[in-house]
């Protein structure tokens, strides 16, 4: 049974985004209204209460990150004012210090402590997308995304008193070389000054003012009549970000900015600049299926796969050479708007989920480069196709393996769960979709919530029925 909540009136207009900290029992949530409210769960009846609320930021605040508590009770928050505000819980400023040395020392109570503004990051040149604080393994650090398409990574100096925050750095990701950068379109990596962003970045170094209005005109030419989420301007386009879980690779972090659908997996190395390691394309090779009828999900592993290298360099197949099509012409393209990263939990593989404005929700394997090459290549995922398992040593693979359109418009939002093997994901349906692996390691819906509440017949499922269903 899908158990659910619901917190009525949370904010004043369009909820932007909600973050649970470490510990599940608090809901941060942010709003066009630039408010940030915090909730707290009442375990006896599972309903949430408001514990603090306050007026964040100068405009619309777009995404809320809590750090890992070891760091203490800290929120970061960006927003449409091109700032992104580190905040700590702390005690009030009464005398008698009520709550802070029982049995709650450590989390005061809503009574008793406020939330104050430790530090301010003004750097983005444009209204920043996504903030995210990384795991706690490599230190107090945030990485932040902004519609300048520039991807920034932060480190606190003085974790004490959260006021001094390092550029460590900042990486134009449309910019930064995949492993064959000649094949990507430039027409497809622009966007139009917008009241929030008054001057756009061109992509490359000498695009000159005349190509780049002809690469605009000929982009909104192409873009598609159906489901809207291709163009340029700024609205359209998705920036997003999320950390590897996995402290044995390095920093590592899944990034997808503008229009172009992809998703870049980059990572940073202490001693030099970075470099990407894959890139995530799901546009369709020829070689598609030429079943009509065939469910998007019941594909076991598609034709969207990627490779690249461990080094970014390389002569790796370009994402960009599935965009081909197999009369030469090149596939639509739709932004992504949420990507997410599952935690491995001992896996030898990752799991990456990726939403887009077209309505898709994809979960890709990442395999990364095994020390030997007879290192068992199949764990129940399709054939052995070319980009998926058994790649050469020192390189990075990525195949589909799930791939939704339930949602029937633009997802805003994928999300796992603690122990990454269940996916939520929220569209413009006004529906929260669950996708859970099943026996022969097939993905398949595992329910969906109305915001509605109606009372649907899929909203607990079976999971031995649905496969029936399917077979």
């Amino acid at each position: 049974m899908i158990q659910t909540g619901l917190i009525q009136n949370a904010h004043n207009d369009l909820v932007t985004d909600a973050s649970y900290d470490f510990y599940g029992l608090r809901l941060a949530t942010c709003s066009l209204d630039q408010r940030v409210k915090v909730w707290r769960l009442d375990e006896s009846d599972g309903s949430w209460s408001l514990e603090h609320d306050w007026k964040a930021h100068d405009a619309a605040v777009s995404k809320v990150s809590w750090a890992h508590p070891e760091f203490g009770t800290i929120l970061a928050t960006a927003s449409f004012d091109r700032t992104v505000k580190i905040w700590e819980q702390v005690p009030a400023t009464e005398p008698d210090g009520i709550g802070l040395n029982g049995p709650n020392a450590g989390q005061p109570s809503a009574s008793s402590s406020k939330w104050v503004e430790r530090a301010m990051l003004v750097d983005a040149k444009g209204t920043v997308r996504a903030v995210e604080f990384a795991p706690q393994h490599f230190g107090l650090k945030l990485a932040t995304i902004s519609s300048d398409n520039c991807l920034r990574i932060y480190e606190c100096l003085e974790q004490p008193s959260l006021a001094t925050w390092h550029l460590l750095e900042e990486v134009d990701v449309l910019a930064l070389p995949t492993a064959s950068p000649s094949a990507r379109s430039n027409a497809q990596t622009l966007t139009n000054a917008t009241p929030m962003q008054p001057s756009a970045p061109l992509d490359g170094n000498s695009v000159s003012l005349v190509a780049h209005a002809l690469q605009q005109q000929q982009a909104a030419q192409s873009q598609v009549p159906g489901r809207p989420g291709l163009g340029t301007r700024e609205a359209d386009g998705g920036w997003c970000i999320s950390w590897c879980k996995d402290k044995y690779w390095g920093e590592i972090i899944a990034a997808g900015c503008g229009i172009d659908g992809i998703v870049k997996i980059i990572q940073i190395p202490p001693s030099r600049r970075p470099s990407t390691l894959l890139t995530l394309n799901p546009s369709p090779s020829s070689s598609a299926s030429s079943d009509p009828f065939s469910r998007p999900s019941a594909n076991l592993s598609t034709n969207a796969s990627v490779t690249g290298t461990s080094n970014g360099a390389g002569d790796a197949t370009s994402a960009s050479d599935v965009m081909s099509t197999s009369n030469g012409a090149s596939a639509k393209t739709f932004a992504v708007t949420s990507v997410a990263w599952a935690p491995s939990c001992g896996r030898s593989y990752h799991l990456v989920a990726t939403g887009a404005r077209d309505g898709h929700v994809r979960i890709w394997r990442v395999k990364p480069p095994t020390p030997s090459e007879d290192l068992e290549e199949d764990e129940g995922y399709g054939d052995g196709a070319e980009g998926q398992d058994g790649g050469e040593a020192g390189r990075w693979s990525a195949t589909v393996v799930g791939d939704f359109d339930d949602h029937k418009s633009a997802v805003g939002r994928v999300e796992w769960n603690i122990t990454g093997t269940i996916l939520s994901s929220a569209g413009n349906d006004g529906r929260v979709r669950l996708w859970k692996m099943t026996a022969g390691n097939v993905w398949r819906p595992a329910g969906h919530i109305s915001v509605e509440q109606a009372e649907e017949q899929q909203a607990d499922v079976d999971m031995g029925d649905m496969a029936a269903e399917d077979s």
